[in-house]
């Protein structure tokens, strides 16, 4: 068999310039061999090798580098992996993708060294304030749980989980979340990906082809889902939260949704929505998969409860430590319908055996000692002062900014005004020490509500929130046509 065949305009591309300083180069993907992406990264590494792309130079964006080749933006995605992995770029989350300087005689290769040093005033999503970390509490769990811990306990257990764990996750669960739970139906994972991937694995293998994810959503998940082999499609989120009629019109019988807070859009899904999701799960016979990622976290009220507790066989509810301590624990639970906590039980045996048993204990015994509970209290706090002091120094700085999505979690969406340069926002306050992700880059197809941002402000402190948002608008006054450019308000 040859070479697949290309479409006349893949047959050779320009990179354009992503900016006034990018570089336009002409690649011939047509004269190589291999699938599409082969050779695009065999183009690129070249391009980078001969001198035409040199260090420093910015890559297109992904988006913008599919649709130029007519092809999905995960081709180029896993381009631009691969040739990282291998040195020859590096990439920032909101800064765009570079060529790597090269390395010199007797350097470490650069695919080996320690990645460059964060930026100073980083908001970065989806991290908790790990200086919060309980370690006294946490410590004292663990001596507690090896203490405690019958010999059997450190053999080879169940890949569900431990029992003491799994029965504190039921009732914390049932007390805080409004979950219906039984040990039984609780399964310990390495986090929420983990337990997705178990659960696309028993999709499969129950006749499922396609796995529904939000539009906007988390970036990764599609990798865990095609991986799994099932079928990633995308289904548009707006103000009222996953939009169910697309659902229904998507050929998926599954679906992961985030109802108490959308990511990132911020939004709870509406009760309308809610009891339609639920119907649609019984007519298709599907299953919902609900990510509470961050539903601890709330300012303004009591979170809603969880969608599980509306129809427990119809939704496999999942949550982990990664926000509520830290991600680095890498303990998540899924808590799931008889049938499926079966068939997630069976595809494990295949896959891992499960997470270590003192870490389990522990956790237990934060639970049970209401060291969690204690600590959740004064996270929440700090993170509905930081979160003030974030939408204090927009109003200042942006005040044609707008944060959508209720007063909760980790993170806010900043919408700017329209006919912003958004990439370019996010290259100048890089510049400026900041680092920022585009709320673009989220999106796979549905349409943006306009020019955004993501800014994750639990890490930083109150200071460096004000700062950094200081410097963000700096940087987009810097962006803009003089004649628009406007002062900041006065303090």
């Amino acid at each position: 068999m040859g070479r697949p065949k290309l479409a006349p305009r893949d047959q050779a591309i320009y990179l354009r310039a992503v900016d006034a300083t990018g570089p336009e180069l002409l690649l011939d993907l047509d004269a190589l061999e291999g699938g599409r992406r082969e050779r695009l990264e065999t183009a690129l590494r070249a391009a980078i090798r001969e001198g035409r792309l040199r260090p420093g130079d910015r890559l297109p964006a992904t988006r913008a580098l599919a649709a130029e080749l007519g092809c999905s933006r995960w081709v180029v995605v896993e381009a631009y992996d691969q040739l990282a992995a291998e040195g020859w770029i590096e990439g920032r989350a909101g800064s765009g993708t570079r060529v790597r300087a090269r390395a010199r005689a007797g350097e470490t290769p650069a695919a080996l060294r320690s990645p460059a040093r964060p930026r100073t005033y980083a908001f970065t999503t989806g991290l908790p304030d790990l200086i919060a970390f309980p370690r006294a509490a946490w410590l004292r769990a663990l001596r507690q749980a090896v203490r405690t811990a019958p010999a059997a306990d450190l053999g080879h257990n169940e890949p569900r989980g431990m029992p003491a764990l799994r029965a504190e996750l039921a009732a914390y669960l049932a007390r805080v979340r409004g979950v219906h739970a039984h040990p039984a139906g609780v399964a310990v994972t390495h986090g929420f990906t983990h337990g997705l991937g178990l659960l696309c694995h028993a999709l499969r293998e129950a006749g499922h082809e396609r796995l529904a994810l939000e539009d906007p959503g988390f970036p990764l998940l599609a990798a865990f889902v095609r991986r799994a082999g099932l079928e990633p499609v995308y289904v548009p989120a707006d103000d009222d939260g996953l939009r169910v009629d697309a659902l229904a019109a998507s050929g998926a019988r599954a679906v992961v949704t985030t109802p108490a807070h959308q990511f990132p859009l911020g939004h709870v899904l509406a009760a309308e929505r809610r009891a339609r999701l639920l119907a649609w799960a019984r007519e298709v016979d599907g299953l919902v998969v609900e990510d509470d990622y961050d539903a601890e976290f709330r300012y303004d009220r009591r979170p809603v409860g969880a969608l599980q507790g509306l129809d427990p066989e119809r939704v496999v509810y999942a949550g982990s430590a990664s926000k509520s301590l830290a991600p680095g624990l890498r303990i998540g639970w899924l808590v799931a319908p008889r049938r499926w906590a079966r068939a997630v039980a069976e595809v494990r045996w295949g896959i891992d055996l499960g997470v270590g048993a003192i870490e389990q204990l522990a956790l237990a015994e934060l639970l049970r000692s209401g060291g969690l509970d204690r600590h959740l209290r004064r996270t929440r706090q700090a993170y509905a002062a930081k979160r003030r002091t974030l939408l204090d120094a927009l109003a200042r700085e942006l005040p044609d900014a707008r944060v959508t999505g209720v007063a909760a979690g980790l993170h806010a969406v900043v919408l700017l005004p329209p006919g912003t340069d958004e990439e370019a926002v996010v290259a100048a306050a890089a510049e400026r020490d900041v680092e920022i992700a585009a709320l673009t880059s989220l999106y796979e197809r549905a349409n943006p509500p306009g020019p955004g941002l993501l800014l994750g402000y639990a890490a930083l402190s109150e200071r460096a929130i004000a700062e950094g948002v200081r410097r963000l608008g700096e940087a987009a006054r810097a962006t803009q046509p003089p004649s628009v450019a406007a002062p900041a308000r006065r303090r």
